[in-house]
């Protein structure tokens, strides 16, 4: 047998639908390949993993990738089954982390590989349709493609290779990474609980029902209260312009109809279960991620005929309300909106013609495998002709349609539940730059719909109208490429300090204006933004990693103004006589905010938030400036002198005069006595010694412990222990959390 297979898929050719920072499928995840991964790990080690595949424990192996073209060995890799329920199953999932053990490290650009079994389903390939969907129809979903997995030497069968949805997921779409995450799990119902972002801390069986990823130590759920908020008190008339102050409807309402189209009854909308909710820094708005959908195309444990369900009422039947759903169908324009986007999907994205040839190309090439795969038949007793017999007729059981089979009924059936929906346009994506006295005001949005004529920006100045200029989809307007749906036009130079305010509208639908309230932008040359730096780290050995992992020099900007500030103009610099060693990033520092930018030489490979300078641990100088039309000038400006290691340097309070080393280091958070803001210390939960030198540290009771760095990534997870062992963890700051959600700081020196 051929360990590896080429073969060619005729690709599914269609327009997609607002597509923000969709990466391309690179090595890992190419769909004309299935590639072959090796597990090498100690038979003891596999042996106490699969006795005990709840405990999540990574088990040190050496792994291998080769797909015909390349072959690559990493050591010393994170090896462990995943799963919820189907940790019972004989055919495992398993994830291979490639950062556990060598912190910061990535292989082809991914920290972890999730590689799923798909055992409920004997097609082997629905996951990876329902997920081309969405991403087809310009959703942010993951990549995913089929592997060959073998652990040590024995063939363990055909998996689904699910990228993995973390920090580098989200910087890849939505270029940010320091949003709020949240993964929903059962009871996920989006249900109001009240006005104390504590209530949405809920919890089930397996943890937190909106489990927060990342910005764990402040345990913030203000945002997804202020989203839930806006859905349980806001009217249908005002809702529309409500909610899309903080929640991207509609690349949401695209979800649904994939949802609805693929029969995706484990999440949301019927199970409220299986996505993730991403804050977007960049937008301010919290994005919808599907996740987990392999029980679709008619894979169903409650006999529904979810083939034939009616597309606007799919979410009810289990007495429990969906409250985006509902509210967004009972609301005109989300409803003809949705429409529209379920129009697009049966009609031209998701046909029989182009479907099918995808489902054959695929199925023809992994087929030579399902008849080798040694766990195929462990679960459900499948054959090789039920594989094949799977994609056009039902099994039975949970096997309820045929793949094919549901796809042609679904089309159908859709087509006439489909509703006569208006045809207004769809207008995402507002976005302009930031410009000052004497340049162009550039603005771009996304317009999608039926019978778009001339698309416009409504401009004002100081109050008054000042211009409708038309934007353009020829390519030549700041605007993309041409017929990508993207528009643009540049407003002609302000030479006088101005406050403008502008609005979209398309010429056909004249008394429609987006976003419902102007955007303004503030074009003068202002007295210089109130940025400081604020602390910095200048021999960081140990202390604090960064998003790879790595110990890196760190600054920490602070912005000390009445008003938010954009960065994207502004520069940072080891040398004062060099002003524009690095531009800052493309993001706006909130009033008050604070902002961690790593010194680090390795802008061109970790990206905008990543310096070309590293700082001296023997003393230099610190410098922001203001762009370069101004010449540079200084905003601020520091001389430090020796650093110590593994201590920062700040000011004291933020902004303030004060220049000194910090008893307690603070990075993206205020600068204060103590340190940490006063909601997130519970005296009556005790840690001692502390601070403490290594060795064992105490708790005033028995206690489940979570123990975070400061960056807020878990270190460890302990059940009924009243003493933890650090001997081994590094100097710095660490958070303990037990099971009540009391926190402690603990100082490791």
């Amino acid at each position: 047998m051929k360990n590896i297979i080429l073969f060619f898929l005729i690709l599914l050719v269609t327009n997609t639908f607002a597509q923000p920072n969709q990466p391309d499928n690179g090595v890992l995840f190419a769909d004309y390949l299935i590639p072959r991964v090796d597990i090498y790990i100690s038979p003891d080690s596999l042996q106490e993993m699969y006795d005990n595949p709840w405990e999540e424990k990574e088990y040190k192996a050496d792994f291998n990738f080769s797909d015909g073209y390349i072959s690559e060995a990493v050591e010393n890799v994170g090896f462990r089954i995943k799963g919820n329920t189907s940790v019972n199953s004989q055919k495992k999932s398993f994830r291979i982390s490639f950062n556990t053990f060598e912190p910061g490290r990535k292989f082809h650009e991914i920290e972890k590989m999730n590689l799923n079994g798909e055992h409920n389903d004997p097609s082997v390939i629905r996951t990876k349709i329902a997920m081309d969907l969405y991403r087809q129809m310009g959703i942010p979903a993951p990549r995913t493609n089929h592997y060959l997995l073998y652990v040590n030497n024995n063939f363990y069968g055909v998996y689904m290779n699910v990228e993995h949805i973390d920090e580098i997921f989200t910087e890849l779409r939505f270029g940010n990474n320091n949003g709020n995450m949240y993964k929903c799990s059962y009871g996920a119902d989006l249900a109001y609980h009240g006005n104390d972002p504590d209530n949405y801390k809920m919890e089930n069986n397996n943890g937190r029902v909106y489990e927060l990823r990342g910005n764990k130590f402040r345990d913030d759920y203000s945002d997804l209260r202020d989203f839930i908020k806006i859905l349980e008190t806001t009217d249908n008339a005002s809702l529309p312009c409500a909610l899309d102050t903080i929640f991207d409807v509609q690349q949401y309402l695209k979800v649904m109809a994939v949802d609805i189209f693929v029969g995706h009854w484990d999440g949301y909308l019927y199970n409220k279960n299986n996505y993730y909710l991403y804050h977007n820094m960049s937008t301010g708005k919290i994005e919808f991620i599907p996740y987990d959908v392999d029980n679709t195309f008619g894979i169903d444990w409650f006999n529904i005929p979810w083939a034939d369900r009616n597309i606007y009422n799919w979410s009810q039947g289990n007495g429990e309300s969906r409250a985006l759903y509902e509210r967004l169908m009972e609301v005109d324009k989300y409803r003809d909106q949705f429409s529209f986007y379920m129009d697009k999907l049966i009609n031209e994205v998701a046909t029989e013609e182009s479907l099918f040839e995808k489902i054959d190309a695929i199925k023809d090439g992994i087929r030579p495998f399902i008849e080798l795969d040694p766990y195929y038949s462990a679960d459900y007793g499948y054959t090789l002709e039920d594989f094949d017999n799977s994609y056009t007729q039902a099994l039975g059981d949970h096997v309820k349609y045929g793949l094919k089979q549901y796809i042609s009924q679904r089309i159908a059936s859709a087509q006439v539940q489909l509703e006569e929906y208006n045809t207004t346009p769809i207008v995402n994506f507002i976005d302009n730059n930031h410009p000052r006295l004497y340049e162009d005001l550039l603005i771009n949005a996304f317009v999608e719909g039926d019978a778009i004529n001339n698309v416009f920006a409504e401009v004002y100045v100081n109050g008054t109208f000042y211009d409708n200029v038309e934007m353009y989809d020829d390519g030549n307007h700041n605007d993309g490429v041409a017929g990508d749906m993207l528009y643009g036009c540049s407003v002609a130079t302000f030479n006088d300090q101005s406050l403008v305010a502008y609005q979209i509208y398309i010429a056909n639908f004249p008394d429609m204006r987006y976003p419902c309230t102007p955007v303004e932008v503030n074009i003068s040359e202002d007295d210089a933004p109130q940025l400081y730096i604020n602390e910095f780290m200048a021999s960081n050995l140990n202390y604090l990693a960064d998003e790879y992992g790595e110990y890196d020099d760190w600054i920490e900007i602070f912005n000390g103004d009445d008003h938010d500030i954009w960065l994207g103009d502004k520069y940072i610099s080891d040398n004062i006589d060099n002003p524009d060693k690095s531009r800052l990033p493309d993001y706006t520092l909130k009033s008050g905010g604070h902002l961690i930018i790593w010194a680090d030489d390795d802008d061109e490979d970790q990206g905008d938030f990543h310096t070309s300078f590293k700082l001296s641990k023997a003393g230099e100088e610190i410098a922001i400036f203001d762009r370069e039309e101004l010449g540079f000038p200084v905003i601020d400006a520091y001389t430090y002198p020796e650093q110590t290691t593994n201590i920062s340097y700040g000011r004291l309070p933020d902004g303030g005069s004060y220049w000194g080393p910090m008893d307690i280091i603070t990075p993206g958070m205020r600068n204060t006595a103590d340190g940490i803001p006063e909601n997130i210390i519970d005296n009556t939960f005790v840690v001692y010694p502390n601070p403490t030198s290594g060795g064992y540290v105490y708790f005033n009771t028995i206690q489940n412990i979570e123990l975070y760095n400061t960056m807020g990534q878990l270190l460890l997870k302990s059940s009924e222990i009243q003493k933890i062992n650090l001997s081994h963890y590094k100097a710095g700051m660490y958070i303990l959390v037990n099971s009540e959600g009391q926190k402690q700081k603990l100082i490791v020196r």
